[in-house]
């Protein structure tokens, strides 16, 4: 049988003093004598006294509970957001409670009430690919709860956004593609209505246009993960003219086009370059090793964190909102080695 949690009543009685006074001892209140202080304390180490976290939250409009809804929590990326997220949370004493949505927009309704009814502090999140409408997460802020987005981003939300600089991965990992020979680039894109995907096609379009070369839509293609990706790299490789490279919008995709490029014959990087983004785990046991973009998913998450608690400290919702970029870099491996002619 578990025995019962030790009060601030159970510690008064046993001393002879109010439960206010024990209460003011233990936060070291100069109100309250030295000795008292002292017997206070020692009382309460010795019967093990820990603060009702719950009666606490209730006095001072706090939880100390951050919520976190991401995509997936499979996914390396949002794995490493969220240590990141947990890290600086945890040192600053709040707790995360974490919600995935599996890219439903349904499930991401349920959860944002569910984080409001729970009396959340703020809200880091990443939203799902079927969210167009922002309807649920703008409750948040009518109930002053501040929101911090992350990767995927909209100017429909007044929060503050942290996120990779897209634009310029893509572009420098097409560019490497050019200067490794390729000139008929593939790209493997998300939803045309994310900021990522339109940040990277981007990228995309930019550095072709410095090497002159023509930008196609046909070699556009809407696909972004694993399982598509085989199908898709199957029907276009197959075919005699196919592109000499492609460029993936997440790690898992170039994952899926090298094994379906394997299934047809066809060699990495000899015949086809592959290059992903993100620098997740899978980049690194696919074979041939994935040349891709590290999208620093750790220090992200530790951005996003850093700039939910700034704003709970300031608690000033007319304090200007900010969006801040992370540098990104090429990890290049043996699925862009030099193409030989």
């Amino acid at each position: 049988m578990r025995s019962r949690q030790i009060t601030i009543k159970d510690i008064a009685k046993r001393l002879g003093v109010s439960p206010s006074t024990v209460s003011r001892a233990l936060k070291d209140h100069p109100d309250i004598s030295y000795n008292t202080r002292k017997a206070v304390q020692e009382l309460a180490n010795i019967l093990g006294y820990k603060p009702n976290e719950v009666a606490l939250s209730l006095r001072t409009s706090q939880s100390k509970i951050i919520g976190v809804i991401v995509p997936e929590i499979v996914h390396h990326f949002f794995s490493s957001i969220i240590s990141g997220i947990e890290e600086v949370a945890n040192e600053a004493g709040y707790y995360i409670m974490i919600f995935q949505t599996n890219e439903s927009y349904k499930k991401e309704l349920v959860y944002s009430q569910t984080l409001i009814s729970s009396r959340i502090d703020g809200l880091i999140v990443s939203f799902s690919k079927e969210t167009t409408d922002f309807e649920h997460f703008k409750s948040f802020v009518k109930n002053t709860i501040p929101i911090v987005l992350f990767d995927r981003i909209t100017d429909e939300l007044e929060a503050d956004k942290v996120m990779s600089d897209d634009l310029k991965g893509a572009y420098m990992m097409v560019e490497h593609l050019i200067q490794q020979g390729c000139r008929h680039i593939a790209h493997f894109g998300s939803p045309n209505y994310l900021n990522i995907s339109q940040s990277r096609l981007q990228g995309y379009k930019n550095a072709l246009e410095k090497y002159q070369l023509p930008f196609d839509e046909n070699l556009v293609f809407k696909c972004d993960n694993y399982e598509d990706a085989i199908l898709l790299t199957h029907n276009i490789f197959s075919q005699k003219l196919h592109p000499d490279a492609l460029f993936a919008v997440n790690d898992l995709t170039a994952a899926g086009a090298i094994m379906a490029l394997r299934k047809l014959g066809i060699k990495v990087p000899e015949e086809v370059a592959v290059a992903g983004y993100t620098n997740a785990l899978v980049g690194k046991v696919v074979d041939p090793p994935l040349s891709t973009v590290d999208q620093h998913g750790f220090e992200m998450g530790r951005e996003a964190a850093r700039m939910l608690l700034h704003r709970l400290r300031k608690n000033k919702a007319d304090t200007p909102y900010e969006t801040r970029v992370i540098k990104t870099n090429l990890v290049l491996r043996d699925s862009t080695r030099k193409i030989k002619d």
